[in-house]
């Protein structure tokens, strides 16, 4: 359905999930305001894994040639127990996914493909993303929607977008304060130069320490220049929710006392580590009212256990689009990305945070019950039954019922 007029539509958060929405909206005639709350536009010193499915989005995007530059292609997947080392392969990434999928699982740092993104943004509309631009509120009526900064600023719009996080300032305005509940679990992250490192820690793979009561992911970004570490503790003594927290080499080596020499390693060249706490936050079960919406983590945050946060997020962006775009009628769009996206989302939420009890296992304390456990759990049946309806997800194509 041709659009009447060239719809405006104002974007809180100018994140991953904000920027791909942008991007996608921009690329098919829509005028975009993108509103971030940060004083500039910079993503934290992490990675992200991007799989097939967000992969697809941003080569539809157009950006195939940086995301190819800045990623990289990792060649596999393993396993490995904790406290011995013993290394099982998970899959083979980068043929596999070429072959089932049509393109690579590729492994980023989260600020190259921020960059990347707003790049993207700006080239078609310069100075489309404000920041130091804190959500207040909104007022709606029949004919458009007024975004309500803090600082009393107003922008009139056809349609808002809430992709501004965990603490979303839009979805409280719909729908009041979430209830996050404490999982009792930490993360700790890091990024290592790998020129610091031994040759064998320096493979292009994707790595999953597993242990009874914690978990590893380590993999290459930054054109694998950098080793990105993600660690997962059972503890109930932190509870900041922010990625931007200091911790202390001593702390996160006491956290990880008694895991192999290679972690330790690792551990020892990590400059500066963050942690935060991770909570449970149950899938929203409407995100839309009238002509405002939510994306991202606003709506369906999820724990990290399945590595899609930033995908699904990506996948919002390009479906939210789609509807804008085939559906004249704001409302009616809104409603058919919703319900193209809620099910799956709410999937992966859940799936999330079984995979915890997969990673974190008693079984792992005894190498001789540690083998059989992941002989089981990682068996290659398994492996597609839990990843195959993730990675082979189409939001470029998927239908809009």
């Amino acid at each position: 359905m041709t659009m009447v007029h060239k719809k405006h539509v104002l974007i809180a958060g100018g994140g991953i999930g904000g920027l791909t929405a942008a991007l996608a909206l921009l690329r098919r005639g829509f005028d975009v305001s993108v509103f971030e709350q940060a004083q500039e536009l910079k993503e934290i010193g992490a990675g992200v894994q991007l799989g097939p499915n967000g992969v697809r989005v941003l080569y539809e995007l157009g950006l195939e040639s940086p995301a190819r530059r800045l990623g990289v292609d990792a060649q596999a997947k393993e396993i490995r127990v904790w406290n011995t080392g013993k290394t099982w392969p998970l899959f083979n990434l980068g043929k596999e996914s070429m072959s089932r999928h049509g393109v690579p699982y590729l492994m980023m740092h989260r600020a190259d493909l921020h960059t990347m993104l707003l790049a993207a943004v700006d080239e078609i509309k310069p100075g489309a993303c404000v920041v130091n631009s804190r959500v207040g509120g909104f007022e709606q009526d029949a004919d458009g929607v007024t975004l309500i900064l803090e600082d009393g600023s107003r922008f009139r719009g056809d349609v808002l977008v809430g992709a501004d996080g965990l603490h979303s300032a839009t979805r409280k305005a719909l729908y009041g304060p979430d209830k996050p509940k404490f999982t009792g679990g930490c993360c700790w992250r890091g990024v290592i130069d790998v020129d610091r490192l031994p040759e064998h820690l320096r493979r292009p793979v994707g790595v999953n320490w597993i242990g009874p009561t914690g978990h590893v992911i380590l993999y290459p970004v930054r054109s694998g220049r950098l080793l990105n570490f993600v660690g997962h503790v059972e503890r109930d003594d932190w509870a900041g929710e922010s990625w931007t927290e200091e911790g202390s080499i001593e702390e996160l080596r006491a956290d990880y006392a008694g895991w192999h020499d290679d972690i330790q390693t690792i551990v020892s060249q990590i400059d500066v580590p963050y942690k935060w706490a991770l909570f449970l936050r149950e899938p929203l079960e409407q995100w839309s009212r009238g002509r405002v919406t939510l994306l991202g983590d606003a709506c369906h945050a999820t724990l990290p256990y399945l590595a899609q946060g930033a995908n699904m997020a990506i996948e919002d962006g390009m479906v939210l689009a789609r509807a804008l775009s085939d559906f004249d009628d704001v409302a009616e769009a809104l409603q058919r990305y919703e319900r193209a996206r809620k099910e799956r989302t709410a999937r992966i939420v859940r799936k999330s945070s079984e995979n915890l009890g997969r990673f974190h296992n008693h079984a792992l304390l005894d190498p001789r019950t540690a083998d059989d456990y992941v002989n089981t759990e990682w068996a290659p049946d398994k492996i597609r039954e839990r990843y195959e309806w993730i990675l082979s997800y189409d939001a470029v194509h998927v239908p809009l019922a």
